[in-house]
């Protein structure tokens, strides 16, 4: 599946933000607020309303790990929903399986996570969960495979895992999906009426 492989240092300098890829936050601190390429330390410019909504579009992709075509495609499904788009479509992405993995604490990053249901590790109701973007729905339980607990890496990050997240319900390897992320649980710097601009032209 496509993906973005690239240095993701680079992606949070673009934005000006730590956007949580990588887990050395000092390192990807130093050098947030240059701009990637050769004119970088050159600083920043004044940008449009249009500019604005874009980098907000791509902060998302960003963070989420998604490329347009999956962003575009939750934007039209989230416009649907009697709520509000915005708020619809940041609990589109929040219900991702990778994200959970991510909101559980069983990965230090997206990336990882991704890369825990790529090689699966984890099963959605007993059963084997390899897709990434599979949308956990409510009562949904989500696990760590039995054998894959036993793996020194995965043993060490249950044992410091911890997860404050309202909508999900962990004990050890094992959650539950109690209720649909609202916005008020998300608590990331993303402007969503930004990005509903952005598509609706």
């Amino acid at each position: 599946m496509a993906r973005y492989t690239g240095p993701k240092n680079k992606l949070a300098r673009k934005i000006g933000e730590d956007l949580g890829l990588k887990t050395n936050a000092l390192k990807v601190a130093k050098r947030l607020m240059i701009l990637p390429g050769q004119h970088g330390a050159r600083g920043r410019r004044k940008i449009s309303d249009y500019g604005k909504q874009l980098k907000e579009k791509q902060k998302v992709k960003y963070i989420y790990g998604i490329l347009e075509k999956s962003l575009k495609k939750q934007y039209n499904e989230a416009s649907k929903n009697p709520t509000a788009t915005g708020s619809a479509l940041l609990s589109l992405l929040e219900r991702r399986l990778d994200n959970v993995v991510y909101r559980l604490g069983w990965s230090p990053t997206r990336t990882a996570a991704r890369q825990l249901v790529n090689h699966s590790h984890i099963q959605v109701n007993g059963k084997k969960m390899n897709i990434p973007s599979y949308q956990v729905k409510v009562d949904d339980v989500v696990s760590i495979k039995g054998k894959s607990t036993k793996s020194p890496l995965l043993a060490e990050v249950l044992k410091e895992s911890s997860s404050s997240v309202a909508w999900l319900e962990s004990k050890g390897a094992v959650a539950k999906v109690t209720k649909l992320p609202v916005r008020e649980d998300i608590g990331e710097n993303i402007n969503e009426q930004l990005i509903v601009e952005y598509y609706s032209k």
